[in-house]
């Protein structure tokens, strides 16, 4: 009895080490390459340098400009969409670049880029709005500051620079994510399929939004006397945009 318990064991034991020592190779299964059709590319595939200073007729002063910051509040009403319906940086909020948040985008985006098969367009500006600054420790007065700058202000919703061609988002995330976190404002960066999404969601909300005291009826009815004290962009924006 004891010698066949031994041997039921023996047996078991080698049965075990045949079947863990054997290799087994699990079965893998790779999606289809994407087929991206024909796909329209620009004359130029790099982003271009841009002018850090408006060029303007012989003779002519450079003009003087205020502020203006309605420039770059509110919604963007006709950049807003992507031309190519692929990648691209949009603005989350208003804000202003400057050449050297143009250098930037340029030289970090033609780092990555394959000019074999993407390309990148502007849609943006170059600086073109003056803005003016007293010399350090002048006295306040005396007319308006000489131009020290120039810049492109911005409006939310705004497609900043866009990337194409024959290839995926998850290519292009990762360098459309870093200059987008560089910037001066919110901003980040989408494909086609998030901002599609994104409008469902907003008319989705609008549309299935129970509560009647909405900030648009509030203001257009003067709740509690609302109109007194809120700021003259939420009767035109209703608290979506400053």
């Amino acid at each position: 009895m004891m010698q066949a318990s031994r041997n039921v064991a023996r047996t078991l034991l080698s049965t075990w080490q045949s079947v863990s020592a054997t290799p087994a190779a699990g079965l893998k299964v790779f999606r289809s390459p994407v087929k991206f059709g024909e796909i329209e590319f620009p004359e130029r595939a790099r982003l271009r340098v841009v002018e850090k200073v408006p060029q303007y007729p012989a003779g002519m002063r450079p003009p003087k400009m205020q502020k203006r910051l309605r420039y770059m509040r509110g919604p963007e009403e006709v950049h807003n969409s992507l031309m190519y319906r692929q990648f691209g940086i949009v603005a989350l909020k208003g804000g202003r670049l400057r050449y050297g948040h143009f250098e930037m985008i340029r030289m970090t985006i033609g780092r990555k880029l394959d000019q074999q098969r993407m390309f990148a367009i502007w849609r943006v500006d170059p600086p073109w709005q003056p803005v003016t600054k007293k010399g350090q420790g002048m006295r306040m007065g005396g007319g308006k500051g000489a131009i020290d700058h120039y810049v492109t202000p911005i409006k939310a919703g705004r497609v900043i620079v866009e990337i194409g061609g024959h290839c995926e988002y998850f290519e292009v995330k990762r360098v459309l994510t870093q200059v987008a976190n560089q910037l001066p404002f919110e901003a980040k960066a989408v494909n086609q399929e998030i901002l599609d999404r994104h409008a469902a969601k907003e008319k989705r909300l609008e549309e299935n939004n129970q509560h009647l005291w909405t900030w648009k009826y509030m203001v257009q009815n003067n709740m509690l006397g609302c109109n007194r004290w809120i700021s003259p962009v939420d009767k035109l924006w209703f608290n979506k945009h400053r």
